[in-house]
């Protein structure tokens, strides 16, 4: 039998060895990154851009090595979803599958199921990327409805995508990256279905992990507008519902009237009827004025809902292109308003200034009276409907003390949902049905979202996050300094020769696993399993074994990526969002990676004998 020792060492399989200062400087790096993001004293953004600039400045690797990540498929694909989720979000479309996904849950378990068992189906037949960037959105707007924290919501979200897409071979582009490089060693490439052997009863059973113990490992952080509670400006605002608005028919508890965070549904004025209080159980009805008081950004989400409009006048905005053409803005009332004590409806607001006053705030006051009723007062703030160049052409008037646009306050364009669905199953045809690039296909997904005007290219402009691409770029980059350095060779070396003398072949099977789960959380799925593949086939050679069941175990061990936030794409997409810090995800993600581990140790040997 060939030392398998003897194999690592050779040039034929790991190249020459490198400069040796080069693997001290990289190990130093990498756990002076380690520590800034786990005691969160650097964002992961700065840590790796840190970590790249020194590994280039000490000649581990290019400048072209670096930044190679830029131009990476997966970073594109992040990209260009962000963009596909931002069209789903402006459309209305995407809260309208996650409504009727989700319900009306109030059970974060029960969420959980709700959200995780069909995203894991989901991501067995499209890349998981672009379903969590979709979901994410829409995750946290529902859990803002009713309360829940979000941080108990995205990870699993996360973790549940990767364990579909372990079933099948176009399910993540980590197993797809597996069969080519099976390929290009000889060896017979992998059928649809066959990674299913062992990625469904891990799927499974990570679920049932994910549901039980994993909800209890997370964290519990409410999203800072929740946090900040009462200490925001509480406006009243009157709605009109509007022929055709789904809540017509529904309770208020029902339509999620009363779960919106610092919302309270005062009354409701019904023809010559006043409704107040205001019981769960009333019935909305087409015509009803529903008076709120609340926050600003719980006020823009209920704009959001179709056929609930600001009925601040009558046929105000009901026009769907008029109202795309509006924007939200906060004004407060100066000393020299012209319409000082007089109500805003003698005020001549809108003919003065091209907008609707749908909201007022005054020092903590719950103002009770209708908007056209109230006495305007210095100091007063106003959520007004304007045109598009209002806060430009006001923002220096002495009318006001202070003008400023409200973000993510634009009309939802649900005239448009359906083009945006049609996108989207464009997009999961062309993932399942073509041999093209998952790269490619977002890019023209990306591109039909905005030919089709789903989604503004400002507010395309605006979606896409910034620092998970630059993470997920300088992530590889640094990939390649733990490859040059030969840090990675040195603890291949070390592994899978301990691996071997403590267990033969499963022994071997155990500590490639072990070995593509570090290289994984340290380089990328895709780069760990580039790494250890020719170890496994030097490692097969040496044991005069079948190498399959090794590929197999590297392309599982490399795929299910959870124990940090920068291993995988997703991971990395619910860290900010999620309130979530570096060691939630080794609480919740070691335990479930040796969850996989077991499984994997006794199914491969079973299905792909040695």
């Amino acid at each position: 039998m060939i030392e398998i020792g003897q194999i690592l060492a050779s040039g034929d399989i790991l190249g020459d060895s490198p400069v040796w200062w080069h693997r001290w400087v990289t190990l130093g790096t990498l756990i002076l990154m380690f520590l800034g993001m786990a005691r969160n004293w650097v964002p992961p953004d700065v840590a790796f851009v840190g970590g790249v600039v020194i590994v280039v400045a000490t000649g581990i690797v290019t400048p072209e090595q670096a930044f190679h990540g830029l131009s990476n498929h997966a970073v594109i694909t992040v990209g260009a979803m962000f963009i596909v989720a931002a069209g789903m979000r402006e459309t209305g479309a995407l809260h309208l599958l996650v409504t009727r996904l989700l319900g009306n849950q109030t059970s974060i378990r029960s969420a959980v199921a709700r959200i995780t068992c069909p995203a894991s189906a989901m991501s067995a037949f499209m890349n998981n990327t672009p379903i969590v960037a979709m979901l994410i959105p829409e995750v946290l707007a529902w859990c803002r409805k009713r309360n829940l924290s979000p941080s108990k919501v995205l990870i699993p979200l996360s973790f549940a995508t990767i364990l579909g897409g372990m079933c099948t071979l176009i399910g993540t582009s980590t197993i797809l990256v597996t069969d080519g490089i099976m390929r290009a060693n000889g060896l017979e490439p992998l059928t649809l279905f066959e990674p299913a052997w062992v990625g469904l009863p891990i799927a499974l059973v990570g679920l049932g992990f994910i549901l039980t113990l994993g909800i209890r490992l997370l964290p519990d952080r409410k999203e800072l507008m929740a946090q900040l509670g009462d200490t925001q400006r509480e406006y009243i605002i009157e709605m009109t519902v509007q022929p055709g608005c789904p809540l017509i028919g529904d309770s208020v508890q029902n339509a999620g009237l009363r779960q919106l965070p610092g919302l309270f549904l005062i009354e409701i004025n019904r023809e010559q009827e006043l409704i107040s209080p205001v019981a769960p159980t009333e019935v909305l009805a087409e015509g009803d004025r529903l008076v709120f008081t609340g926050i600003v950004e719980t006020i823009v989400d209920l704009q959001r809902i179709p056929g609930l409009v600001p009925a601040a006048e009558k046929h105000y905005d009901l026009d769907p292109a008029a109202r795309r053409q509006r924007r939200m803005c906060e004004a407060v009332v100066s000393t020299s308003f012209p319409g000082l004590g007089k109500t805003i409806r003698r005020s001549d607001f809108r003919t003065r200034y091209d907008a609707v006053v749908v909201a007022v705030h005054r020092n903590g006051e719950r103002l009770r009276k209708k908007i056209g009723d109230i006495i305007l007062r210095p100091g007063d703030t106003l959520l007004i409907q304007a045109g598009e160049h209002f806060e430009r052409t006001f923002r220096g008037s002495t009318d006001f003390y202070l003008v400023s646009e409200v973000r993510d306050s634009m009309p939802i364009r649900h005239d448009r949902a359906w083009m945006a669905i049609v996108v989207l199953l464009i997009l999961v045809g062309m993932l399942v049905g073509t041999d093209l690039s998952t790269a490619v296909v977002a890019l023209i997904a990306a591109g039909l979202m905005l030919l089709c005007r789903c989604v503004p290219l400002g507010s395309a402009r605006e979606s896409v996050d910034w620092q998970v691409l630059v993470v997920i770029a300088a992530a590889l980059g640094f990939g390649e300094a733990v490859v040059n350095s030969g840090l990675a060779q040195d603890a291949a070396s070390v592994i899978v020769e301990l691996s071997h003398h403590a267990g033969g072949a499963s022994g071997v099977l155990v500590g490639l696993f072990l070995l593509t789960t570090i290289m994984s959380e340290l380089v990328t799925t895709k780069g760990a399993v580039a790494i250890v593949f020719p170890i496994a086939m030097a490692s097969a050679m040496g044991l005069g074994v079948d190498p399959r069941p090794y590929a197999i175990t590297i392309g599982v061990a490399a795929a299910s990526s959870f124990a940090t936030p920068i291993g995988y794409q997703t991971n990395l997409m619910v860290y900010g969002p999620g309130g979530y810090r570096f060691s939630d995800f080794l609480r919740v993600g070691l335990p479930l990676k040796l969850l996989v581990m077991v499984i994997t140790a006794l199914v491969v040997p079973m299905v792909w004998r040695f």
